[in-house]
């Protein structure tokens, strides 16, 4: 029978896989020397948690496309989020794990920096995917991790455990850019269907009904996670997922100002805006007049 397991502190999870605690806000082991974790089991976690699994990560889909990578495979999970197990019962398991309490990094640069890492909140099929020649980083700044925690506590130790948890992010904001750029075609894909649900959206009766459309509905719609559609869209276009949707409006807005037989808040209210002044502001700011003044030099 499935159930949640809360896991607050790193020592719960080290625990549950039979190793040894090091320290009580960081954890880095080998997961093959560990044991499986319950099957049918939901987790949810109190810390970081970042998974370099190895050999064949099987079969996993981006969207409805496979995955065209087999070396190895990231996944990161933050705070708060939950992760549901589900191995067959002959599953052994493998890779890297790291673990780490967000009260290991407080007053570090990392701390500051932790909101940059936006595939902390990108779904499990949404992992990163390395060559050999990347694993080999990865696994090189694990093996210095695991270095500083089998040597005695000292002054020194919070900063050079923090500095290199944050050199390993780094290198994986990297990587991911690189996994944008090799996947060019699926990226051009979603980018063609973000253009039609937009399209279709503004055709629809949904602002009417629902008002504006979020990043999330697309992000939704498009089967990611709106963290990685929005980092996809961005490094795509050079413009945001929130700037295209904008965009779209403000050319919607210039075309049907020209019908002079409708009011302006009944143009704000088919765009999906609640109130006219919304509508007015958003308007003025791109354009530099207000909808009354651009339907009049025009």
């Amino acid at each position: 029978m499935e159930h949640i397991i809360k896991l607050e502190k790193v020592a719960q999870y080290n625990k549950l896989k039979g190793v040894e605690n090091q320290h009580p806000l960081i954890s880095v082991f080998d997961n093959s020397n560990a044991k499986a974790l319950p099957n049918n089991t939901r987790m949810h976690f109190g810390f970081y948690a970042v998974y370099l699994k190895a050999g064949n990560c099987g079969e996993l889909k981006y969207g409805r496309n496979n995955y065209d990578y087999e070396e190895g495979t990231m996944v990161f999970v933050a705070p708060g989020q939950v992760l549901e197990i589900n191995n067959s019962e002959d599953y052994q398991p493998t890779g890297l794990v790291l673990l780490f309490h967000s009260d290991l990094i407080k007053g570090t640069s990392l701390a500051k920096n932790m909101s940059h890492y936006s595939f902390f909140s990108y779904d499990s099929h949404e992992a990163l995917h390395l060559s050999l020649k990347e694993q080999q980083i990865i696994k090189d700044l694990f093996s210095k991790l695991e270095y500083e925690l089998s040597q005695s506590i000292d002054k020194h130790s919070k900063s050079i455990i923090s500095n290199n948890i944050e050199l390993l992010l780094n290198y994986c904001v990297r990587f991911y850019d690189r996994q944008f750029i090799t996947r060019e075609n699926i990226n051009t894909d979603i980018l063609s269907k973000f253009e039609n649900l937009l399209n279709d959206y503004f055709v629809s009766e949904n602002p009417q009904d629902s008002g504006l459309p979020s990043v999330g509905y697309f992000a939704d719609h498009l089967h990611l996670s709106p963290n990685y559609f929005g980092d996809l869209i961005k490094k795509e276009t050079g413009k945001s997922a929130q700037e295209h949707i904008q965009l779209k409006l403000i050319n919607l807005a210039k075309e049907r100002i020209f019908d002079t037989e409708k009011s302006i808040s009944q143009i704000a209210f088919e765009l999906g805006f609640k109130y006219p002044q919304h509508f007015n502001r958003m308007f003025k700011k791109n354009t530099g007049y207000t909808p009354i003044e651009y339907r009049s030099l025009n």
